[in-house]
């Protein structure tokens, strides 16, 4: 039987068909071996989630973070906390800890750790404090003093009466000394011992000397250290004694490992997930196809046994399709990124769904008593283009997103469109092989039962159906409301609130934080100095836009905490003089009694002479210090603001951009933070062009398919109805776009078009008159495709990530969406046609 309608298209899939009946275990071998080398070059692939790799190279910020981690290095530190209730004992371990840890290894023989922090001499800093001051602390210390001994003169004047009146121009001065000096300290005292108040927590820091992107080496370096502690025996140093591996270095460890068991898990239980529902579907259709609309227990049973063996008709195709896609990927970007890291389960539960619609096409094919290769053919031919076309469109609207500088956009989409494609090769390839071969066992048996008979087409009478009215109304009722509360959808800034909460290293963390609270200045960006000569210009043009912006707390460079040269040490020393020499005052003395604070800052004033740098103790240095062991390299810049939101590292990012130099050199400030900001913009700069470069690509090919304007915008319609949905969903549920799941926007579009292409294509088939006839069949199809596709982006709702379940629940509820609409609003307004032509 010759397949319908064949033109130069369908003539060339029915030469396939031939081929892959006639020569099925040369095919299925063919894939095997391309799936296996797939595999193993897939099984090297990591997922990465350093936000730099998310832009491209070229960018500055990029250029400035990687030139920072070049020379300064993104020092994370791991903590050890020792804590008992006795100080002596908490001592005594840390002091058997440090040799232990400066001793141990890599397998490699070299050192575990480069170095670890401890105990410091505090005596130098507290007798030269003021030498290591910036001019701008020492200015304010110097005020602050001339204000106390301007307010204690005042006060020591009988003829001084205070009416309670205040200058509203003048700063509140209470306190203010104090809090100068307690900013100072902060900046420059160093505590003898990392520890609390009492000494009953110690924590030891140690620095690793590999990689800190390298998640087998971080594994390793917790495993030595729970080696190392645990050998230490600390019950002998006092029973009571417990030890918390914590650390900067642990919490990034901790969530690369739990994305990764998040995408595990999750592509775990969503295949099995979708593995099961197509068995039970696959199941049906054979028993529907056999039985012949009669009760036939010993076929159910017969059909339930071979149940488990039918999901593995669809799903070895959809593995080879994925082994070869995440191969090619493997050797183009090497790793996966936060977002493309949901791609395998997405791609399953999209792949899936060319196997069902091949799968129940088929089975409908032999039970009309076609023989195998006229079924494939004819199969081939009909849903075979409806899948080409729809697979088609969804690869060409995520190939748009390669166009795209952010790559969170540009490696998705060329992923998933990869896979696409090659799940599409695999379903019209190796699925027929596979049935072919099946087909000659007792596994599989789907030919017609006596007495079973195609339905053949019958007249349909086009007769006005005011039942549709109200579908429709209701259908454009939410389309209306839509637009409407389309303003109103909002963007979710805080990069916090998209993280997830790791308790367990939050109750370690505490622990830490008992002996290091966080710090007022936090989270510094970093200027790379090329040239030393351009520290004070690039420090002057820092300070100018301090002065005019808020987000900027300080700027801070050895070269002013540590006069270097003979004109900077004269001033330094003129002004720890000046400070001396107010602190000798009769009022400042007489206050000295009761203020121990003035004391210790007589003591910190005792500088009289230069201080040589290489004779400065390291730890007051090592900020200051790069990881080639040089001082001075880099200019360190402090948020105002907290930039876990993104709007405050967009706007920090502004006010510290570029720094243009008088003889032309430009500098660029580095810090993950100015990478986020830089993400940020320009997702939403491109994600508009994104989603309508997307659109256009859909409906040109859709167009290019059916050849017709009615047809074309048929089939688009619930696309566009069911997206517009989706945002009066969000509005409801008040659900954000954010930084994750932006890339879900456009990829609808490429992944929504499925069921109204094949609706229209059924619709043509069979005429309009018969719509009832295509939603039973071929809506059969499309929804059993939608719910695999929405369950495989279910998933990453299984994950503890926010940012990752944000892009499943945005993805579900959109597929539902477009689903309803291809089902209500498509079948509607055809009727709706069809009755007042």
């Amino acid at each position: 039987i010759a397949p319908r309608n064949m033109n130069i298209f369908t003539r060339g899939i029915s030469r396939v068909a031939h081929i892959v009946v006639r020569h099925p275990f040369a095919t299925l071998a063919i894939a095997l071996l391309l799936g296996s080398i797939g595999a193993w070059r897939a099984s090297n692939l990591r997922i990465d989630t350093d936000l730099a790799k998310l832009l491209p190279e070229d960018y500055p910020s990029v250029q400035a973070v990687e030139r920072l981690r070049e020379t300064v290095g993104g020092e994370s530190e791991a903590a050890i906390a020792i804590a008992s209730p006795d100080a002596a004992a908490n001592l005594a371990y840390a002091e058997a800890l440090i040799p232990a840890l400066l001793s141990a290894t890599q397998a490699d023989g070299q050192p575990l750790f480069t170095r670890v922090e401890f105990r410091k001499d505090t005596q130098f800093i507290e007798e030269n404090a003021l030498y290591f001051a910036t001019n701008e602390e020492l200015e304010r210390l110097t005020e602050g003093i001339e204000r106390e001994i301007e307010d204690a003169k005042l006060a020591a004047n009988p003829f001084f009466f205070d009416l309670g009146l205040e200058d509203e121009d003048s700063e509140d001065p209470s306190g203010s000394l104090d809090a100068d000096l307690a900013s100072f300290y902060e900046q420059v005292a160093v505590k003898p011992l990392p520890a609390n108040g009492d000494s009953t927590i110690i924590v030891v820091q140690a620095f690793p000397a590999g990689s800190q992107t390298n998640l087998r080496y971080i594994r390793s370096v917790y495993a030595n250290l729970a080696i190392i502690t645990q050998t230490l025996a600390p019950e002998r140093f006092h029973p009571a004694m417990e030890i918390t591996l914590a650390g900067r270095l642990e919490r990034q460890l901790i969530e690369i490992e739990a994305i990764t068991g998040d995408v595990a898990r999750s592509f775990g239980a969503g295949v099995s997930a979708v593995l099961l529902l197509i068995s039970l579907y696959f199941a049906f259709k054979a028993y529907q196809t056999q039985a012949g609309g009669r009760w036939n227990a010993r076929l159910f049973a017969a059909i339930a046994w071979r149940t488990p063996f039918l999901s593995i008709i669809t799903a070895i195709p959809l593995v080879i399709s994925l082994a070869i896609t995440f191969g090619v990927a493997e050797g183009m970007v090497g790793t996966l990124n936060l977002m493309t890291s949901t791609l395998g389960l997405v791609l399953f539960g999209l792949g899936i769904d060319f196997g069902i619609h091949y799968y129940a096409r088929y089975t409908e094919e032999r039970g009309a008593g076609r023989s195998i290769e006229e079924a494939t053919s004819e199969t081939l031919v009909s849903t075979g283009s409806a899948i080409t076309v729809g697979a088609l469109t969804t690869a060409g609207g995520l190939f748009v997103l390669t166009l795209a500088d952010f790559k969170g956009f540009s490696e998705f989409g060329w992923i998933a469109g990869l896979g696409i494609l090659m799940a599409l090769a695999s379903m019209l390839l190796v699925l027929p092989a596979l049935l072919t071969l099946l087909e000659r066992t007792p596994l599989l048996n789907l030919a017609a039962s006596a007495g079973s008979k195609r339905a053949e087409p019958s007249d349909v009478k086009r007769t006005k159906d005011p039942a549709v009215r109200l579908p429709l109304i209701l259908s454009i009722g939410a389309v209306i409301a839509s637009i409407v509360f389309l303003p109103r959808l909002s963007f979710e800034y805080d990069f916090g609130a998209l993280e997830p909460v790791y308790e367990d290293y939050l109750s370690r963390n505490r622990v830490v934080r008992e002996v290091f609270p966080s710090p007022s200045r936090r989270n510094p960006a970093y200027v790379v100095v090329r040239e030393e000569a351009h520290v004070s210009e690039l420090l002057d043009s820092l300070r100018i836009r301090m002065d005019r912006d808020s987000t900027i707390l300080a700027v801070e460079a050895l070269q002013e905490r540590f006069p270097t040269s003979e004109a900077a040490i004269e001033k330094r020393l003129f002004d720890i003089e000046t400070i001396r020499g107010l602190l000798d005052d009769p009022f400042v003395v007489a206050e000295e009694a009761d203020r121990p604070e003035l004391a210790q800052l007589r003591r910190a004033a005792g500088t009289t002479e230069a201080i040589p740098l290489d004779t400065i103790p390291s730890y007051l240095t090592k900020r200051f210090t790069d990881k080639s062991g040089a001082l001075g390299t880099f200019i360190m810049i402090y948020p105002a603001v907290g930039l876990s939101d993104g709007r405050n590292s967009m706007a920090f990012s502004e006010a510290i951009g570029a720094i243009t130099l008088s003889d032309g050199a430009v500098y660029h400030a580095g810090s993950t933070s100015l990478v986020a900001a830089d993400m940020l913009r320009l997702m939403q700069e491109e994600s508009p062009w994104m989603v309508l470069a997307t659109f256009i690509i859909v409906a040109l090919l859709m167009w290019v398919n059916f050849r017709r304007v009615s047809d074309t915008l048929l089939a688009i319609l619930p696309l566009v109805v069911g997206l517009l949905w989706t945002m009066l969903l969000m509005e409801i549920w008040d659900i954000q776009l954010n930084f994750y799941n932006l890339v879900v926007l456009p990829a609808l579009l490429g992944i929504g078009n499925d069921a109204g292409v094949h609706l229209v294509h059924r619709i043509r088939e069979l005429g309009p008159a018969r719509i009832g006839e295509v939603l039973r069949s071929t809506g059969e199809h499309v929804s059993m495709a939608s719910i695999t596709t929405m369950l495989g982006f279910a998933g990453p709702l299984l994950s503890t990530h926010p940012g990752l379940r944000s892009i499943g629940e945005l993805a579900v509820i959109g597929i539902a969406a477009t689903l309803l609409s291809a089902l209500i609003f498509l079948p509607a307004l055809v009727r709706y046609r069809e009755g007042v032509r």
